[in-house]
């Protein structure tokens, strides 16, 4: 068995062979699943992030995602150096974004760069391939219709493991899935965007140059307003961010509306991954359809 600072070695030495070298580590963040660490080394500063999972290709998935939204926005997004497997631990090692204050012009480069993401489209909802957010599954089969994927790929499956692990009764199933029918005219006709998919403030770093960067992605194609409404459960985003965006993309009417609908999914995230803490929240949304 390994200790953290010979997994760090490993990780270094299948990435570089021998020519860098290991000098120390600083914890970035822990998690139920993740370890983030800050790799000093030879040839300077990475980012390491360890993943407990059982599911091997999590942060392979992650790495793509990562690299498809590099190739999509001006935006920073980290630059993925390797990923692969030591002993128990799934790895991703990429480019360490080091911290500073906004630029004044942060909040409006982080709602144009979004906008830019988004103009990036594909005639279908959905993505190549499945991966995750957080450490759940997200499946990405491509449907033509933006109702159907949001039930069927975002909202069921985790509703149906939401059930499944006992965190919610037959009877707040069966309430859950009388919101479908209600939803058929709610979403505007749009063109599926590509998504950063996990959108709340933690994902989104202020990197040297005080100019925003993305990190953490659980991409496919979907409805724009995802992102949006996303930003919005947790807070943090300034009003800049939104007046810009909107300069771009201008939203359609009823918007306000809609945000509560959309944040059913992140929701239905955080009761699986934390508990029943986020069943009022669900819950609330589903009384203002009854």
């Amino acid at each position: 068995m390994l200790d953290q600072h010979q997994i760090y070695e490993q990780v270094l030495f299948d990435t570089f062979g021998p020519s860098v070298h290991f000098i120390s580590a600083s914890l970035v963040a822990a998690g139920n699943h993740n370890q983030g660490v800050q790799l000093n080394t030879s040839e300077g500063s990475f980012f390491l992030k360890l993943n407990f999972d059982h599911e091997r290709d999590i942060l392979k998935k992650e790495a793509e995602g990562l690299q498809k939204l590099a190739k999509s926005t001006f935006l920073k997004i980290p630059k993925s150096v390797a990923h692969g497997r030591v002993e128990d631990y799934n790895y991703l090692l990429s480019e360490f974004i080091p911290s500073s204050r906004p630029h004044p012009e942060y909040w409006e480069d982080l709602g144009m760069g979004l906008a830019h993401l988004h103009l990036n489209h594909q005639d279908q909802f959905g993505l190549e391939y499945d991966n995750f957010i957080a450490s759940l599954p997200q499946k990405n089969h491509a449907l033509d219709n933006w109702l159907d994927f949001f039930i069927e790929h975002r909202l069921e499956p985790l509703l149906g493991k939401a059930y499944f692990d006992r965190l919610i009764p037959l009877e707040f199933l069966k309430k859950f899935q009388t919101l479908y029918p209600k939803l058929e005219s709610l979403f505007p006709k749009e063109k599926p965007s590509l998504l950063h998919g996990d959108l709340w403030s933690g994902n989104v770093l202020c990197g040297a140059d005080g100019r925003p960067c993305l990190i953490d992605p659980a991409i496919y194609y979907g409805h724009r307003e995802m992102d949006l409404a996303f930003s919005r459960l947790f807070g943090g985003f300034d009003a800049k961010f939104y007046e810009a965006y909107e300069s771009i993309l201008p939203l359609e009417p009823g918007f306000e509306t809609r945000i509560a609908v959309y944040n059913l999914y992140p929701l239905l995230v955080h009761l699986n991954l934390f508990g029943t803490a986020y069943l009022p929240g669900i819950e609330k949304t589903l009384n203002r359809f009854q």
